[in-house]
């Protein structure tokens, strides 16, 4: 493959996460924000939206080279306007550049005509000169070899005789001298143009990438040519502070997932919820082309879904009723209930054929509950927990465990892909709900863990970047350890998973393990410090905050 040389200016087409290749401007950073570690990448901001991000090197291409390609394989109208924009740099630039020309050329005419000035001014003199050389032709030859040789000498400055008598050649410079030039430009891998629809971006053969950020980060679809929506106005509000990532950012749909091209099922979708984990569901579910309707308690959160596509339902039995496949991401047990139970809830919508897909993370014992009133009205039920926070849920990265209704797992699978890397279905309803307390109770259990040896370190004496450092580079090295720590190093503790729904699931938990007579006392140790960090108004921050209940 021909090896692509890119430096600071150049206008690329950078791929971010699940995202279509989007236009953008490599630039300098913020002086505050770090490069990613062990990773070979630029800082772009973006055409069209507010966003920029660190891209990995073998994740961009050069602008005028695949604009053809990107055009025919994205066409919604944000990204339409994206390439405008870069149209509209362009042309402001190239006026630019020919004003600058146009002063160049005017200077340069301006110093010809005093040029010429100057030259007719000196054949005068030389004329004048002439006559008198004639004038003084007959003076004696010895005196003026003497004085010929001494006005050599003596024609030339001290600078310039040592300039000739050097062995090095000018405009070379010394050695020392090039060991302090910076290169601005890096070298990736250029990619070979081949169906635009199976687009896929190839990593570096040189360069090893480790793919940590879901941030930023990150994983890499390939794209079908389906019209492209922008969620610019989505992404902005669902951002988590980033670093490694980038942000999260400028997004356009597209109906493909994870792994290769999938069409998105003609189901018309409905999904109720849209707190920190279903906001991200459904930007990817419109994203990925699917027909969605949504509703939430508090109504205004759904308007950025409605400005780019999504239909709104006014009660949960509306849209159930509207809708084939309706989802559901709520806090608890109590709020499922209320939710499928309540005053114009799911069940009022519930006919035969209607089918329900629960992924809050409940008790077996909700769940079931749930499903045996969904069925007993003809509809089919799905419990689909997912494991992951609000950076994988924007990201389409979150793990999907299911269990229930088989065939509506499978009608499910252009939406679970939407969603999430991977899903697993894990047999009768009551399955996930259990497995999806256990991975968060090691979850929890580890983050109290994590927040009690930073603390330690910290009162007897060490480093707390120290002991991360070391971590990093042991067997526990991960991205949620390093995430945890940095929150807590740099006491940001703005939620990406509520401290207090694991506080919840901890509890869900130890009662799972009661009731088939089975011992959780790490967990039971670790929710004692969560209920500890809640007493101390850390409900609504996130996880990392348990590291609060140590120094109080």
């Amino acid at each position: 493959m021909a090896t692509v040389s890119l430096r600071l200016g150049d206008l690329v087409w950078g791929k971010l996460g699940r995202y279509p290749p989007w236009p953008g401007k490599i630039v300098n950073p913020p002086k505050d924000l770090k490069k990613p570690r062990g990773k070979k990448c630029f800082f772009v901001k973006f055409f069209g939206t507010e966003d920029h991000a660190w891209i990995k090197v073998e994740q961009l291409k050069p602008y005028h080279p695949h604009k053809e390609e990107m055009i025919k394989i994205n066409k919604g109208k944000r990204f339409q306007q994206a390439v405008d924009a870069v149209e509209e740099f362009l042309k402001k630039a190239k006026s630019k550049d020919q004003s600058s020309h146009n002063s160049a050329e005017e200077k340069n005419r301006r110093n010809s005509s005093e040029e010429r000035s100057k030259q007719n001014s000196g054949d005068e003199k030389r004329k004048a000169g002439l006559s008198e050389g004639k004038v003084r032709k007959n003076m004696g030859e010895g005196k003026k070899r003497v004085s010929s040789a001494s006005a050599e000498r003596g024609s030339k400055s001290p600078l310039k005789r040592a300039q000739e008598q050097s062995p090095r050649k000018r405009g070379r410079p010394p050695k020392d001298e090039k060991d302090l030039t910076i290169p601005e430009s890096s070298t990736v891998k250029g990619m070979v143009a081949g169906t635009m629809a199976g687009f896929k971006w190839q990593p570096s053969v040189s360069e090893p990438v480790k793919d940590g950020d879901p941030h930023f980060h990150h994983f890499l679809l390939s794209q079908t040519e389906k019209p492209a929506v922008c969620y610019q106005a989505i992404t902005k509000k669902l951002k988590v502070c980033e670093e490694e990532t980038g942000s999260t950012s400028i997004q356009a749909a597209d109906s493909t997932a994870v792994n290769g091209s999938i069409t998105p099922t003609d189901k018309k979708i409905g999904f109720l919820g849209l707190g920190l984990m279903g906001s991200g569901i459904v930007s990817n579910l419109l994203k990925m082309g699917h027909t969605v309707t949504v509703w939430n308690r508090t109504a205004e959160k759904c308007d950025l879904f409605i400005q780019e596509g999504a239909r709104l339902g006014r009660t949960p039995a509306e849209v159930v009723s509207t809708c084939d496949i309706t989802f559901a991401c709520v806090s608890d047990p109590k709020a499922a209930k209320d939710l499928v139970l309540g005053p114009s809830g799911v069940l009022q919508g519930i006919r035969p054929g209607k089918c329900y897909v629960d992924m809050s993370t409940v008790d077996a014992d909700t769940v079931t509950e749930l499903a045996q009133v969904i069925v007993s009205r003809g509809g089919r039920f799905l419990e689909a927990p997912v494991s992951g926070n609000q950076q994988l849920s924007n990201d389409g990265m979150l793990v999907i465990l299911a269990a229930g209704d088989r065939g509506l797992y499978e009608d499910c699978s252009s939406c679970f892909q939407a969603m999430g890397k991977t899903s697993f279905f894990l047999g009768e309803v009551g399955n996930a709900a259990k497995m999806m307390l256990i991975v968060n109770m090691v979850q929890g259990s580890f983050m109290a863990t994590i927040a009690e040896g930073l603390t330690l370190a910290q009162v007897t004496g060490q480093s707390q970047q120290t002991l991360l450092d070391i971590l990093n580079q042991g067997q526990l090295a991960s991205i949620f350890l390093d995430q945890k720590c940095q929150n807590i190093l740099q006491g940001n503790f703005k939620p990406d998973f509520y401290l207090k729904y694991i506080q919840k699931d901890l509890r869900l938990a130890i009662a799972l393990g009661d009731s088939v007579n089975h011992p959780t006392p790490m967990a039971a140790a670790a929710n004692e410090v969560y209920k500890r960090a809640k007493a101390l108004d850390q409900s609504d921050n996130d996880m990392s905050a348990v590291y609060r209940a140590y120094i109080h």
